[in-house]
């Protein structure tokens, strides 16, 4: 199940990178892959922005159609001041929406942004995604270069965890927000997130994919509230290095996607 307070939820770009990545052909497998992008959501479109091939304009036809070839997939997740790796024709798209999948085939170059739409209850919410997809210049080398491999990943993040710890003790969230102490035992816990990825990922990209999403979720728990700041510089000094563990964790979810 796709819970969107849950803060150990990976975006929807990241599974379906993965995915795409890793699919093979063949009716089950694209089943497979399907299943894991779209979990809970309701089954998702495709709509192509020009003349970018999508198939019937479900999600599964645009998959069969990429994974038909030799392909290159990358999930991307830009922020305000940040474009990430975004191609330009994307940006303000992929922006709006904090995210975005790059894929390269021989037909050519393509970015996805999804458009994700609530609807229910509290206690029965679901979600209408629609994938945007368009031709975009050839992307891999370059963001290749700006996320750099998963062991450098690997290594920025350990630093960023130091960082984390230190701005959770800073900020006492547990005692300004009691509903947040499950969520933060659960970030700081050892157990592996229930996410559905593909099996042919390796250990590393598992475990630098899990503490990613770690550091951003305790950076959402941290910026969810002033906390405890006493004056404007020590929130100034916060948000700066929290911008920072965020920017390293959003790298690595990248460079676990690129390739």
């Amino acid at each position: 199940m796709r819970d969107p307070d849950d803060p150990l939820t990976l975006p929807r770009s990241v599974h379906l990178a993965l995915w795409t990545r890793y699919v093979g052909a063949g009716a089950h497998a694209l089943r497979t892959a399907l299943e894991a992008v779209q979990g809970d959501d309701e089954p998702h479109d495709v709509v192509a922005d020009d003349d970018a091939p999508v198939g019937d304009g479900a999600l599964g036809s645009l998959l069969a159609t990429w994974a038909s070839g030799v392909r290159t997939a990358a999930a991307v997740l830009p922020v305000p001041g940040d474009p990430a790796g975004t191609p330009a024709a994307a940006g303000p798209a992929a922006l709006d929406a904090g995210e975005c999948v790059l894929v390269e085939t021989p037909d050519g170059a393509f970015a996805a942004v999804p458009d994700v739409r609530a609807f229910g209850s509290d206690l029965e919410p679901g979600h209408l995604v629609t994938w945007h997809v368009r031709r975009v210049p050839a992307w891999s080398t370059a963001l290749l270069g700006a996320v750099g491999t998963p062991a450098e990943a690997e290594q920025d993040l350990r630093h960023a965890l130091l960082q984390a710890t230190d701005a959770l003790t800073s900020l006492d969230v547990a005692r300004w927000r009691p509903d947040a102490a499950a969520a933060i035992a659960r970030l700081r816990g050892d157990a592996a997130p229930a996410w559905h990825l593909p099996p042919q990922l390796d250990a590393r990209r598992v475990r630098v994919l899990t503490l990613a999403a770690r550091l951003r979720g305790v950076v959402a728990l941290a910026t969810a509230d002033d906390g405890g700041a006493v004056n404007l510089w020590q929130a100034d000094q916060r948000s700066t290095a929290l911008r920072e563990i965020d920017h390293a964790a959003r790298r690595a979810l990248s460079a676990v996607t690129v390739g």
